[in-house]
């Protein structure tokens, strides 16, 4: 498969109903086609300190944000690709890096360090995560996509998200139907990726359907909605990630039955 490791974008996000899913659908479909990868059930882990510091200062709109995750886009054996990536938003621009890797390269990574490839961009998620903030994962959240390219602009991306759920304590890219649920049926998250200004007919299509642009990020809404208020304890120990006291012989003899 052909993954791009480096974006730069400028990405917009909207709250939808599932009336208004259709409706912007029936009116942008002669636009668009599907996309390289047109669904996707994707599953990621996000990284943070234990004071929740990354989503905080990203909460707080100071201009800056930064995260880390690792992602799936399905995991059907060891060898399945996954990615480490390093998302950074400035003055409305997304920068977005990303490593390849296997799911058993991320899982020797998780437990115990062992850096998969020397590669760059290894080499600067390395530093986030071990050096510069201590990050450990926090939280998994999984949903459906559907991905769209524009049909005569290849720069234009739009996204649907539905079916978003999360898990604070099983946290293997396999489990693919967390145990709790972010959204409801009738809401779908539409994304807008552009390399410069959106086009002028999807802008005159949104007005007139009166669908306005809003912040929803999912980690900020688990955050706010569960972490902040303590109607989650976490246990930085209760995940399959970090063992408390299990030395890497004893990890993989396990693993082995």
């Amino acid at each position: 498969m052909d993954y791009q490791e480096i974006f730069e974008r400028v990405e917009s996000k909207y709250v939808l109903t599932r009336k208004q899913y259709m409706e912007i659908m029936t009116m942008i479909h002669g636009r668009i086609k599907p996309d390289q990868f047109p669904h996707s059930d994707i599953t990621s882990i996000y990284f943070d300190t234990d004071d929740y510091r990354l989503i905080r200062a990203s909460l707080d709109k100071n201009g800056y944000r930064e995260k880390l995750r690792l992602r799936s886009y399905g995991v059907k054996n060891g060898q399945s690709p996954v990615f480490m990536e390093i998302k950074k938003k400035y003055k409305g621009v997304t920068y977005k890096r990303r490593q390849e890797m296997t799911y058993d390269q991320s899982r020797d990574y998780m437990l115990f360090d062992v850096i998969p490839l020397d590669t760059q961009i290894m080499k600067e998620i390395d530093y986030l995560k071990n050096r510069k903030q201590q990050l450990n994962p926090k939280v998994l959240i999984s949903y459906q996509r559907d991905s769209w390219s524009g049909r005569d602009d290849q720069n234009l991306r739009i996204t649907f998200d539905s079916d978003i759920r999360f898990s604070m304590t099983n946290m293997l890219l396999t489990n693919t139907e967390p145990e709790m649920k972010l959204t409801d049926g009738d809401t779908v998250i539409m994304e807008i990726k552009t390399i410069t200004a959106m086009p002028l007919w999807l802008t005159t299509i949104l007005n007139e359907l009166k669908i306005y642009p809003g912040n929803f990020s999912k980690y900020g809404q688990i955050y706010e909605k569960y972490l902040a208020k303590g109607a989650l304890k976490w246990n930085s120990y209760s995940h399959q990630y970090i063992p408390n006291s299990i030395s890497q012989a004893t990890y993989f003899a396990q693993q082995a039955h």
